[in-house]
């Protein structure tokens, strides 16, 4: 018995059905890109005080960004503007305004303090075109921490959000054990994310440095509050192994078992941390602070010393093994 023949009717819809296979997948394939790794570009950069001559260095050394100190009491109108004009020409982009103190402070007149400097600073940043500022969340030592986390969010809600909103400012908190903090790790950024309901006024400036002297592992911690890094510190620490061994982490003779380094020195895992940056697509800044006392002393009269540019530049060509050309 001899085969029918396929109608031509059904010949098109085999070759339509053929088509829309091709192009579904296609489309699927196309999709599996979008959805891939982001692309990493951050920024890097120093954190110090700001000088024409620091600034100078900083260009000249190839990075793209800083953090900085500035006193607001100091600066009127005029030396904001030329410091701005320098920086832009420099082109330069400012991550974060260094702000540190206990914004909860027991003492009265001190908290006052804090919290017109915090507010002048937010409003310093809003002239400057700087989106952050970094320091520590503040502390009430001796209480709960539920009851430090309510403080903090009262003092923050009644006095730095509306200063937050008009000058487009977050307030970043890095993970500093040795300050007035409870946002020192994953326990306290968690108790704090939730109380302030997510709110878009807060964030990490996440240094893996004070995690590692504490015996936190900083890849994970990134990994799970990635989402809440808006500014990066770069620096190490060395974990003093001959000297914990015989001493503990409390010694007797409060001899110190642990220091900071510049990045590549110490005991980071530099590699799993910006893995975890680069699949997140992290684009803003990551900052070298060089508390390395082997590249003390860091100024002299407010500018890098040569020794303290060394320690800028060995870091630098330990990060460029690691971090994608740096993007302006």
């Amino acid at each position: 018995m001899q085969p029918h023949p396929i109608p031509q009717y059904c010949q098109d819809v085999t070759i339509s059905r053929r088509t829309v296979l091709t192009a579904l997948s296609a489309a699927a394939a196309s999709q599996a890109q979008r959805t891939g790794p982001p692309n990493w570009k951050p920024k890097l950069g120093v954190l110090c005080d700001f000088s024409d001559a620091n600034l100078e260095f900083v260009k000249a050394e190839g990075f793209t960004s800083m953090q900085l100190r500035l006193n607001p009491a100091r600066l009127d109108d005029a030396a904001i503007a030329a410091i701005k004009d320098k920086i832009q020409r420099a082109g330069i982009y400012v991550s974060s305004l260094a702000v540190d103190g206990n914004h909860i402070d027991p003492d009265p007149a001190r908290r006052e303090q804090q919290n017109a400097n915090t507010v002048k600073s937010i409003e310093l940043c809003g002239k400057l075109g700087i989106p952050n500022i970094g320091g520590q969340s503040g502390t009430i030592k001796g209480q709960r921490l539920q009851q430090q986390v309510d403080e903090i969010v009262r003092v923050y809600n009644e006095k730095y959000f509306a200063a937050c909103e008009k000058n487009n400012v977050r307030i970043l908190w890095e993970p500093y054990a040795g300050g007035p903090n409870i946002a020192t790790g994953p326990l306290g950024w968690e108790a704090l994310f939730k109380a302030f309901n997510n709110s878009p006024h807060v964030g990490l400036q996440f240094d893996p440095s004070h995690l590692v002297w504490q015996f936190m592992d900083p890849v994970a911690a990134a990994r799970e509050f990635v989402d809440k890094i808006y500014d990066v510190h770069l620096k190490d620490t060395e974990i003093l192994w001959h000297v914990l061994r015989r001493s503990g982490i409390q010694p007797i003779d409060n001899v110190r078992w642990w220091r900071f380094r510049i990045p590549g020195y110490g005991s980071v895992d530099w590699k799993g941390f910006f893995s975890v940056l680069s699949e997140a697509g992290y684009s803003g800044a990551m900052n070298i602070e060089n508390e390395d006392n082997f590249y003390y002393p860091a100024t002299n009269q407010g500018n890098f010393t040569e020794q303290y540019k060394r320690g800028f530049h060995l870091a630098h060509e330990f990060l460029k093994t690691l971090v994608p050309p740096l993007t302006a």
